[in-house]
Parts: C-alpha cells; sequence; structure tokens
C-alpha cells in the first residue's frame, strides 16, 4: 500500500516507511505542517526501489515490518546509497536492534514511537540541519574541483581577452549564475598602466556604450569600494569581488550578477586570487596577442565612455540646481588658473581640471531633500553631505584611468587645521591639488546664490578666502589666487556666472 502527498517545499524529501498506514498517516500531518515534501509506504521493497529511482534526503522506517525488518532495508539501500539520511522508529524497544548495528548501517537517529511526535520533528529538524550543512560542503567541494579543473585554461598562453572570458564562464558554473563582467587594468609597459580592459557575459556582453549605461551610481560606487578596500561587496542582486595579483596589488574586479550567490561568495574569492594570478601573469610575460593599436582603441574608447558617464552624472547634480549650475566647470577653471601660478605642467593642470569637473560627482547619491534644504542642516543632513567626497572617490575608483583624481576628489573638504572632513588631514597630509580644489570651491560658493543665502560681492568673498588662509585653506594657494585677483575679478563681470554658458577652457 502506498501513500503519497506533495507538499509546500520540495527543497528536502522525505519517504517514510511503516507497515501501519495510521503511522504513516500521523507522520505526514507532522510533516505537512512542517512543510516538508513527502511520500510514503507501506512496503518495504517498494521503498527500496524508489530510493534507488529517485533522490530522497531521508528516510524515516519502522524496524519490524514484514517482509524484512527495518535493519535489512538500510542494509540493502546502503549498498547503493550512503548519503540518505535514516531515522528508525520502533515500538518495541526491547526488539531493537543492537547499538553496533545501528552504527555499523549508519542509522543517524534513533526513535521510540508514541502518542506524541515531538522527539521525532526534532529530530527530523536536526537531520535537516545536517543535510543542509552536507549540501554546502558538496557543493563547496564540486566547487573547489572545477576551480582545479578550471585553472590549467586561464594559465593558458592565449590573448587576454580569451583568459578573461574564460574566467568569466568558469566563474558563472560556480554559482549557476549567466550575468558577469570583468574591469582589469593593463599592467604591462605598453602604456602609463591607467588603462582598463573591459569584457562582459551574459547581458554584459555588450559594445562599451551599452555597458556604460548599465553602470549606476551605486554599482560604479561600489566598485570603487571593493577595489579601494579590497573586500568583497554584495549588494542585493550583485557581488563585487576585488582581483588581486599575487602581490596582492589591486588590478581590478569582477561583478557577478544573481539571485542566490550567498553560498558561493567564498568560492568566487578562491577562484578570483587564481583568475588574478593568471591576469597578472599574462600581461608580465607579454602574452598579450593583440596589436597595441587595437588595445589602444579599446582603452581610448573605455575611458572616452566612462568619461562620458562620469560628466553625465556630473551634470545630473549640475543640472538639479539652478543655483549651483556651472559650479564645477568654474571649480575647474578657478583651479587651473591658480595651478599656472605655481608653474605646474601640462599633464598637472589637466589633473586639475578634470578634478575640479568631477569634484562634486558624489553629490549624485545625496538626496534632494538634504541639497536643496532652504534652512540650515541638522547634523545628521549634515553628516550625509559630508560623505560626498569619499562617494565620488569611489565612483571615480571603478576604473584605474582616474587613480591621481581620486585623493584629489576625496579631500577637497579637508582643511588645513586639521578640522575638514572626511578625514580629518592636515596641512600637508592634504593633497597639493585637493589644496587648490578647496580655494576655487569656496570661492565659487560664496559668488553664487544658494537657497539658504545670498551670493557674496567680489570683494568680500576675497576677504574671506584670506581670512581662512593657514587655517581652511594653504596660504600659499590662496596667495596665488589672490595674484589673479584682477583676472578674475574682469572674468567675473564678463559671462562666467551665467550658468548656461560653460567656461571656456584654454589650451593647457
Amino acid at each position: 500500500m502506498r501513500i503519497t502527498k506533495n507538499q509546500v517545499s520540495a527543497d528536502y524529501r522525505i519517504i517514510i516507511l511503516d507497515d501501519e498506514p495510521g503511522i504513516i498517516d500521523s507522520l505526514s500531518v507532522m510533516l505537512k505542517r512542517s512543510g516538508y515534501y513527502y511520500t510514503g509506504t507501506t512496503d518495504p521493497l517498494e521503498a527500496i526501489e524508489m530510493i534507488r529511482d529517485q533522490k530522497f534526503d531521508m528516510l524515516i522506517l519502522d524496524y519490524l515490518m514484514y517482509p524484512i525488518h527495518g535493519d535489512k532495508v538500510v542494509e540493502r539501500i546502503r549498498e547503493f546509497d550512503n548519503e540518505i539520511y535514516i531515522l528508525l522508529l520502533t515500538g518495541h524497544k526491547d526488539l531493537a536492534p543492537p547499538l553496533e548495528t545501528i552504527k555499523a548501517l549508519d542509522i543517524q537517529g534513533y526513535c521510540e514511537k508514541g502518542d506524541k511526535f515531538d522527539q521525532l520533528l526534532l529530530l527530523v529538524e536536526s537531520g535537516i540541519k545536517s543535510i543542509s550543512q552536507m549540501r554546502t560542503i558538496k557543493k563547496f567541494q564540486d566547487g573547489l574541483n572545477r576551480i582545479l579543473q578550471a585553472v590549467p585554461k586561464i594559465y593558458q598562453l592565449q590573448p587576454i581577452g580569451s583568459i578573461l572570458e574564460e574566467i568569466l564562464t568558469e566563474i558563472l558554473s560556480l554559482v549557476r549564475s549567466r550575468d558577469a563582467f570583468i574591469l582589469v587594468d593593463d599592467v604591462t609597459n605598453l602604456s602609463s598602466g591607467n588603462n582598463s580592459i573591459f569584457k562582459g557575459i551574459g547581458k554584459y556582453k555588450a559594445e562599451i556604450e551599452d555597458f556604460m549605461e548599465m553602470l549606476d551610481p551605486l554599482l560604479m560606487e561600489q566598485i570603487g569600494n571593493a577595489r579601494i578596500n579590497g573586500k568583497v561587496v554584495r549588494l542585493e542582486h550583485q557581488v563585487i569581488i576585488p582581483l588581486m595579483n599575487e602581490f596582492m596589488q589591486d588590478i581590478g574586479i569582477i561583478v557577478v550578477e544573481g539571485d542566490n550567490l550567498d553560498d558561493g561568495i567564498k568560492l568566487l574569492e578562491i577562484f578570483a586570487s587564481q583568475a588574478g594570478s593568471s591576469i597578472s601573469n599574462a600581461f608580465l610575460h607579454s602574452l598579450v596577442n593583440i596589436k597595441n593599436d587595437e588595445l589602444n582603441r579599446t582603452y581610448d574608447e573605455l575611458r572616452e565612455r566612462y568619461m562620458d558617464t562620469i560628466e553625465a552624472l556630473r551634470l545630473v547634480v549640475d543640472a538639479k540646481d539652478i543655483y549651483t549650475r556651472g559650479h564645477s566647470d568654474r571649480v575647474a577653471y578657478f583651479a587651473v588658473e591658480i595651478g599656472k601660478v605655481f608653474d605646474l605642467t601640462n599633464n598637472e593642470l589637466e589633473l586639475l581640471r578634470i578634478s575640479g569637473i568631477f569634484h562634486d560627482v558624489g553629490k549624485i547619491g545625496t538626496s534632494d531633500d538634504i541639497l536643496f534644504k532652504t534652512e540650515k542642516l541638522n547634523d545628521r543632513e549634515y553628516e550625509e553631505i559630508k560623505k560626498h567626497p569619499e562617494r565620488g572617490a569611489k565612483i571615480l575608483s571603478a576604473i584605474s584611468m582616474f587613480k591621481e583624481v581620486v585623493p584629489i576628489v576625496k579631500c577637497h573638504h579637508e582643511r588645513v587645521d586639521g578640522r575638514g572632513y572626511p578625514s580629518g588631514l592636515k596641512s600637508d597630509e592634504i593633497p597639493f591639488m585637493a589644496r587648490i580644489i578647496a580655494v576655487g570651491d569656496a570661492f565659487d560658493a560664496m559668488l553664487s546664490d544658494r537657497h539658504y543665502r545670498s551670493k557674496l560681492k567680489f570683494n568680500d568673498a576675497m576677504s574671506q578666502l584670506i581670512q581662512g588662509s593657514g587655517t581652511q585653506f594653504d596660504k600659499q594657494v590662496v596667495d596665488a589666487f589672490v595674484s589673479r585677483m584682477s583676472d578674475f575679478e574682469e572674468i567675473i563681470k564678463d559671462e562666467l556666472f551665467a550658468y548656461e554658458v560653460k567656461i571656456p577652457t584654454k589650451d593647457i
């Protein structure tokens, strides 16, 4: 006689074997209430064949049965299945098999029958936990075996693009995902080392311009966060794994997308460590058989597209508020003009310009309620606004081309007296170019109308800068700014502060 019922969850499949239908019915009520999948039969021989033909996680069986007792049933099952978890029941304590038999047959639980099933339910729940743990261990073992099989493939002599695609393919097999991408720095001597290579799979197997549209600000920020801290970042549907070379230096990231990634994160970390070494090995041994001009085109396009993406975010910040529109362009202009006083090189002036343009990009993650508030910010709101330099630095850290911009953006609100944010740096601890941006930023802010105050007159703004010299601002930078005061005044009288007019950048 066979009794079958399918219940809430098929994650764990339980089979009940007892020659009394009433016992099966009673156990079924208990299992149904707990939400387990179960099937039941009164025939021991049928139960053996069912377990042989199907996959069950747990067997609950009686000891005294016809035509064979429970220990003989288990003995036959163990000939072909050593994994099924077995709970043995008996209504006759004196007739139960000896302890040696229970151990020899690897019977994990033993329980006497009774009117209540509380003890049995505890044994079932304990058994399910053990099964779950064994699944995790097996999954980990299988994953490690796949990693061992995959490692030789990713160390083969082949183009870097093929290596990256192989890495992504193997990674997806570890976590049953379909979508992932990799951003890796070129560490060869083909260039300055500030170029990145992109490869995607699944929905990320796209042209660079389409890929960039998939990078929302939160993801960009968290990619930077993973690279800066060298730690895995877990988002709701994504995992970001930093790639490190054998010297534990950051060389890129892998982003894997999926809904059930938690169990596989450790495997991803292990494989990523091998992937990082294989990528580094490929570069260092000049195994990149892509022509230099093709590489450079790829670099330039990724650089251009990412610049476009950051520029779009920056414009979103500027466009939100008529009072701050054009602010970043003006800060960039002031910073470059100050830099010229210090006889900075063309490359340094270009770095200043880009830093000025992107210095407030982190505000993309600040709520409008805070950005547009007309009254004084409370402590919580002020702490939130203070996060924008670090948030901007993380967004810019996503790919290596902004490596030199990152510390400037992060530190543009530090003060030479140590009372700034986010790190409370002092004097020379603050990057010199960040000290330049700080002056340009503050000056433009003072000459712009804001929600909470009207703009200052030019001379009043200059006085404020001079008063802050040596405390809020670097004295040398303020002196350089003052030396250009007449030039700035003429420009401001022209069209500099008409927000619809973008500042013309002179040749640098």
